[in-house]
């Protein structure tokens, strides 16, 4: 019995969710990743999944399992990177999570640069706009978008992502354009689910209150949607300007408010803190760390 391999297994078949997905990503046969697991439960003396017709499920001493045993792999993944001297020859494929409007619309001429430098890296790129964890889902880079928190993970800066009010001119038109937050009372506002309100600024005060009190809101967990819809008139929208910025040098929309346009956030890459980071991470990080620019290019 391979000891590693079985390891690498049940991690990605935890990661992945499921045997079949599994099996995909290892490219090898279900019934294989499920011969391997069974040998590695044996060879513990312990259960580490209860498995089901539908649904895979950890035991307790499959969840301390995993998580020492994906260090591990890392670590050895790491190590073959760092004897291998593989800095200008990074390879594999490097699984990222990333926003979905940020990832429309800005990542795609990033990757195709970045494919060119390092043709030996694949990339699995999945949009979401949730807060994925890097560790438990399989993920070697997270874009997020906010101001993040402390935390066991490391966080490089990206670029500052500024947020702008902003309206159709017929719909200021029609219903008159403020000049101070409490103008804002009465207005229809466009409201992205995800984001993060701080009560310390007047702007933010005023959507907070605005969200709970006022039904007539359009609410979406989808940006573009928001900023399409303020186009169309159907209110006041908070938005990031790589989002509204195009809308906005072509007039489509209207900046109101901008000196209380909130604290800009970051668009950072976040990934799990190795003493040995692999050599696909790091080309990663090298490589978008100056490609949007500060002040980034939609600005």
């Amino acid at each position: 019995m391979d000891r590693i391999e079985t390891m690498r297994a049940f991690v990605t078949v935890v990661n992945a969710g499921s045997f079949t997905r599994a099996a995909d990503r290892l490219e090898m046969s279900p019934q294989l990743v499920s011969k391997y697991v069974s040998q590695l439960e044996q060879h513990l003396g312990v259960r580490l999944l209860n498995r089901t017709t539908r649904k895979i499920h950890m035991t307790e001493a499959g969840v301390s399992y995993h998580q020492r045993a994906q260090q591990v792999l890392n670590d050895i993944d790491d190590m073959e990177s760092q004897v291998g001297d593989l800095q200008s020859q990074a390879q594999g494929l490097l699984r990222i999570s990333a926003p979905v409007s940020f990832a429309i619309r800005h990542m795609a001429p990033f990757l195709s640069e970045f494919q060119k430098a390092h043709p030996g890296v694949g990339i699995d790129l999945q949009l979401n706009d949730r807060k994925v964890d890097v560790v438990e889902e399989g993920f070697d880079i997270v874009l997020r978008i906010g101001h993040l928190k402390s935390s066991s993970l490391i966080a490089k800066r990206i670029a500052p992502v500024r947020l702008v009010m902003c309206a159709s001119p017929a719909y200021l038109k029609q219903h008159g354009t403020p000049q101070r937050p409490e103008d804002l009372s009465g207005h229809r506002y466009l409201r992205y689910s995800y984001m993060e309100l701080d009560a310390r600024q007047p702007v933010h005060r005023w959507l907070q209150s605005n969200s709970q009190n006022n039904n007539s809101n359009m609410i979406s967990n989808n940006g573009d949607v928001l900023v399409e819809a303020a186009i169309a008139g159907a209110g006041i929208v908070l938005q990031p300007t790589f989002i509204s910025g195009s809308a906005i040098k072509e007039g489509k929309l209207q900046v109101i408010l901008p000196e209380y346009e909130p604290e800009p956030m970051g668009l950072y890459a976040v990934y799990a803190h190795r003493q040995l980071l692999a050599s696909k991470v790091r080309s990663f990080i090298d490589f978008i760390q100056d490609f949007y620019g500060d002040p980034p290019y939609w600005d």
